[in-house]
C-alpha cells in the first residue's frame, strides 16, 4: 500500500528530512544575539566583558568590538568592520533613492531603530552556551519617542534618520480622477481599511550556517533565493561570487519571509570567515516573532463610484504602507497594491496613490500575496458597500462589471496587462457550489426572527499577478544524462514545501516520454546550478516548470542530433521516443539513450528561459454567524474557485490553494501584532498573543477551480500559491459585514477580534442611519 503521494513524503514524514539545524559540521560555534528591549533609542554602552568569561563562549562582540577582532583567516584580511546589509540586488532605480543615506547595520552602531534590533553577538560551543552569554551583556540606550503606524511616522516629529523624511517613497499607478466624474455620479462611497501587520510564522524559523574552507564559503540556509544570497554576501565579503556556494536542505516553508539577506546572516558570515570557523544560527521562534519580517501593513483610503445601473465610472485609492525602521527590503512593495487596484473590473478611471513611510517596527517584506490582498480587500469591501448604497445584490453588482472574456488581453488604467480570464465563470461557479440563493433565503428568515444569530454571505473577486515583474522573469534550467540512465533535472528554483521534488521531475518525464522515477531533480545549489532566480511570486510552475520543459525538448533534440551524426544520417530521419533514438528508415533497433551516452560522450542542455507575466484569478465566498453578545465569528462554509491555467498537478495545487486559504482566515479574524506605545511588540507571551487559526478554527473549506490557460508560456500555467490569501480575507469580512448590516464600513478592521466584533454590532445599521 502506497502511504505518499509526493517523492518528498517517504523522507520527511519519517523524520529523515535535512534541515540547517541537523547538519553536523565538527567544531561549528552557534551564534545567540543581544536584542534592544527599545524600540528607539541612543546607543550609549554595550558591555560584553561579563558574556566572555561564561564557560563555553568563545566571544561576544558589539558593533564596535568587531572591528578590533583579530584575523584567523587569511581570506578575511582586508575585512575591518562588519559590513552593513546589502542593498538587493533586485533594487529597481525607482527605490534606489529611498536606501541613500538610511544604513541598515548588522548590528546596531549609535542607534536602536526596532525593538529586537540586535546589538551584540555571542558565540558558544552550543546554542545554550551562546545564550548563557548573552544574557550577560549589558547595555545602555537612552528611548526616544516612537513611532508606529504610517500616520505617525508621515508627520515627521520623530525622524528615523537625522536630516531625512519618514516618507522614503512616493508612487503612483493610473491618472488622477476628475472632481467632476465624482460630482456626476450615482453613488459614491468612501472608506478607510486598514491591513494589519502580520508575521508569517513558517513551521522553520530562519536559519544560516556558514562554513569557511580552502579559501571558499559554503553556506546553508533555508532560503527561497540561493542565487541572490550568494551574490549579496559576496558583496558583503568583497569576493567574487564563485567563492561562495550556497546550499539550500529541506526548509520548513517561507511564504515569502526567506528570500533576503538579513542582518543576522551577515554578522554569521562575517564571524565564519574571521574566525576560521563553522557558525550557525538557528532562529527559535520567540526570536522570530521579534524580528523576522512582516507582513502587509497599510492605511488605506477609498472613493469608489458607479452610475445608476451599478456601472462603476471611477476607484481611487490612497496607500501610507508601514514599511518598517529600514527601506532596503519592502519600500516598493505597495507599488504592488497600487498596481493591482483595478482589480477583475472594467471600471474606465483607475488612480492609485503610494506612500511608503518608516516605522520603528521590523521591516516589512513580501509575504504570501504581497500587495494583492491589499489590493483585493480594499475594491472589494468598498463593492459591497457600494452595492447596498444602490439597493444592488452584491452578486449583481460584480456581475455587471467583470471584465468579459473577450476583453483579453487587457489592459488596465494602473498599467497592467491581463493575458487571459473568464471571470464571471469563476464567480457562478462559487455562487453555485456554496449554495447562494440558500443561504439568502436563510438570511431572511433569521431577520425575521429577533432571536436568531445574525447570518451574513460575503463575496470576493480578485485578480493577481504571478511570474514576477520585468527583468525578474526569466530562469535557468538544464537537463543532461549519465551513463547509468539517469536523467538529471537542474533548475534555478528552491523549494521550500512547494513540491518541486515530484512536480519538476514528473513534468520533464512527461516531455521526454520516460518514467518519472528515472528523472533527479538538482536545484538549491549554487554549485551545481550556478545561474538561478529562486522561488518567489507563485513562479514555479509559471517560470521554472516552462523551463524545464524547453530544456527537455532541446535535450530530445540534441540527443537526435548525436544519434544522426553517430549513424551518419539526416536528423530528420531520427526519432526520439520514450528514451530511446530510432532510424525512421531502416527499421533497426533503436538506442537507449544511456548508449547513445555512452558512445558519444556526456550530453547535457542548459538554457535561460524568459516567460511572460501571468495573471490568476477566481472568487472566493463565505458564509459567517455572528454571537453579537460575544462578538464570535463561526465561519460555517468558505468555498474557493481559483483559476491558475493550466495545473501541472491537482493534488499539490489542491494542497497549496487550502493552506493559503487557512492564512486568509488568520487574517481576518486572529492575527495581528500588537504594538505599545512604545514600540514594543505586546507578544511576551508567544502563540498566545498572536493567534493563528489551529484545525478547531478550520471551517469547511471547498476548493474548486477553472482552466483559462496563460498565452505567456508555453505551459499555460499561472501562479497557484497565493490566491487564499486573496480572496478569503475580505470574503470573510464582507460576511460580518453582511451578518451585522453596519453602516459604518471603517468600524471593521482586521482582525475581527470579538472586541471589534462586539462593539460595531452595537453600532448604527445601514437601515438605521
Amino acid at each position: 500500500m502506497k502511504l505518499w503521494t509526493r517523492r518528498e513524503d517517504a523522507r520527511l514524514l519519517t523524520g529523515h528530512g535535512r534541515y540547517v539545524a541537523d547538519l553536523v559540521v565538527p567544531g561549528c560555534l552557534d551564534a545567540a544575539f543581544v536584542r534592544s528591549r527599545v524600540a528607539h533609542g541612543l546607543i550609549r554602552e554595550v558591555d560584553c566583558s561579563a558574556a566572555r568569561e561564561v564557560p563555553g563562549v568563545v566571544g561576544a562582540w558589539s558593533a564596535a568590538d568587531l572591528s578590533e577582532l583579530p584575523v584567523c583567516a587569511n581570506e578575511a584580511a582586508h575585512l575591518q568592520d562588519l559590513p552593513p546589509v546589502p542593498r538587493t540586488m533586485l533594487a529597481k532605480l525607482s527605490t534606489e533613492d529611498a536606501v541613500n543615506g538610511r544604513e541598515w547595520p548588522s548590528l546596531a552602531k549609535d542607534r536602536v531603530r526596532y525593538a529586537g534590533e540586535a546589538v551584540a553577538v555571542v558565540l558558544g560551543e552550543d546554542r545554550y552556551r551562546a545564550e548563557d552569554g548573552a544574557a550577560e551583556v549589558t547595555y545602555r540606550i537612552d528611548p526616544l519617542p516612537a513611532v508606529v503606524t504610517p500616520a505617525a511616522g508621515a508627520a515627521d516629529s520623530v525622524s528615523l534618520f537625522d536630516g531625512l523624511s519618514n516618507v522614503a517613497f512616493r508612487g503612483t499607478a493610473g491618472e488622477p480622477i476628475e472632481e467632476v466624474v465624482w460630482r456626476r455620479a450615482a453613488a459614491v462611497v468612501e472608506a478607510r481599511y486598514r491591513q494589519q501587520l502580520l508575521l508569517p510564522t513558517p513551521m522553520e524559523c530562519r536559519t544560516i550556517l556558514a562554513v569557511p574552507e580552502d579559501g571558499r564559503l559554503t553556506v546553508w540556509s533555508g532560503h527561497q533565493m540561493p542565487h541572490r544570497l550568494r551574490l549579496e554576501l559576496a558583496k558583503s565579503l568583497g569576493w567574487p561570487a564563485e567563492r561562495v556556494r550556497v546550499v539550500v536542505p529541506d526548509t520548513g516553508g517561507a511564504f515569502g519571509s526567506k528570500s533576503a539577506t538579513f542582518p543576522e546572516y551577515v554578522a554569521v558570515v562575517f564571524l565564519a570567515v574571521k574566525l576560521g570557523r563553522p557558525v550557525r544560527w538557528i532562529e527559535d521562534r520567540m526570536e522570530s516573532m521579534s524580528v523576522a519580517t512582516r507582513g502587509r501593513g497599510q492605511d488605506q483610503r477609498v472613493r469608489l463610484a458607479a452610475d445608476e445601473d451599478g456601472r462603476l465610472l471611477a476607484y481611487e485609492l490612497e496607500i501610507d504602507a508601514d514599511v518598517g525602521a529600514y527601506p532596503h527590503l519592502g519600500v516598493g512593495l505597495p507599488m504592488q497594491t497600487a498596481w493591482m487596484a483595478t482589480g477583475p473590473y472594467m471600471t474606465p478611471r483607475v488612480h492609485a496613490t503610494v506612500r511608503s513611510v518608516l516605522t520603528n517596527t521590523m521591516v516589512t517584506y513580501p509575504y504570501r500575496g504581497a500587495g494583492r490582498p491589499e489590493a483585493t480587500a480594499a475594491l472589494e469591501r468598498s463593492m459591497d458597500v457600494l452595492a447596498r448604497r444602490l439597493g444592488l445584490d452584491p452578486a449583481e453588482l460584480r456581475r455587471r462589471n467583470l471584465i468579459p472574456p473577450e476583453s483579453f488581453p487587457y489592459q488596465t488604467p494602473t498599467g497592467r496587462r491581463y493575458d487571459s480570464g473568464n471571470y464571471a465563470a469563476a464567480l457562478e461557479l462559487a455562487l453555485e457550489t456554496i449554495g447562494y440563493d440558500a443561504w439568502r433565503a436563510e438570511q431572511a428568515r433569521r431577520r425575521a426572527r429577533p432571536d436568531a444569530l445574525p447570518l451574513g454571505i460575503g463575496l470576493a473577486c480578485y485578480v493577481e499577478r504571478s511570474g514576477g515583474e520585468p527583468g525578474g522573469l526569466h530562469d535557468f534550467a538544464g537537463v543532461e544524462a549519465d551513463e547509468d540512465g539517469a536523467i538529471i533535472a537542474h533548475c534555478g528554483a528552491a523549494s521550500s514545501g512547494q513540491s518541486h521534488e515530484t512536480t519538476f521531475p514528473a513534468l520533464v518525464a512527461r516531455t521526454l516520454g520516460v518514467d518519472e522515477y528515472r528523472v533527479r531533480l538538482v536545484e538549491g545549489d549554487t554549485d551545481a546550478q550556478p545561474e538561478g532566480l529562486g522561488s518567489f511570486a507563485s513562479r514555479s510552475a509559471q517560470v521554472d516548470g516552462a523551463a524545464l520543459q524547453n530544456a527537455a525538448l532541446l535535450f530530445a533534440e540534441r540527443a537526435r542530433e548525436r544519434a544522426a551524426e553517430l549513424w551518419g544520417v539526416p536528423v530528420e530521419e531520427v526519432e526520439w521516443s520514450g528514451g530511446t533514438l530510432y532510424p525512421v528508415r531502416d527499421g533497426s533497433a533503436g538506442m537507449d539513450l544511456t548508449e547513445l551516452v555512452k558512445a558519444t560522450g556526456p550530453l547535457r542542455v542548459h538554457e535561460r528561459f524568459e516567460s511572460g507575466m501571468g495573471f490568476p484569478f477566481g472568487a472566493h465566498a463565505a458564509v459567517a454567524e455572528i454571537d453579537t453578545e460575544l462578538g464570535v465569528v463561526r465561519v460555517l462554509r468558505l468555498v474557493a474557485v481559483d483559476d491558475s491555467g493550466v495545473v501541472l498537478d491537482p493534488a499539490v495545487v489542491r494542497g497549496q490553494a487550502f493552506g493559503s486559504a487557512v492564512q486568509g482566515i488568520g487574517q481576518a479574524l486572529y492575527e495581528g501584532i500588537p504594538y505599545g506605545e512604545d514600540g514594543v511588540p505586546l507578544m511576551a507571551n508567544g502563540l498566545l498573543d498572536y493567534l493563528v487559526p489551529t484545525a478547531s478554527e478550520i471551517p469547511p473549506i471547498e476548493i474548486k477551480d477553472t482552466c483559462t490557460p496563460s498565452p505567456s508560456t508555453p505551459l499555460g500555467a499561472k501562479g497557484a500559491g497565493e490566491s487564499g490569501c486573496i480572496g478569503s480575507p475580505a470574503a470573510i469580512v464582507n460576511a460580518v459585514a453582511d451578518a451585522l448590516q453596519i453602516a459604518d464600513p471603517d468600524l471593521l478592521q482586521m482582525p475581527l477580534t470579538p472586541d471589534v466584533v462586539w462593539r460595531a454590532a452595537r453600532a448604527p445599521k445601514y437601515e438605521e442611519a
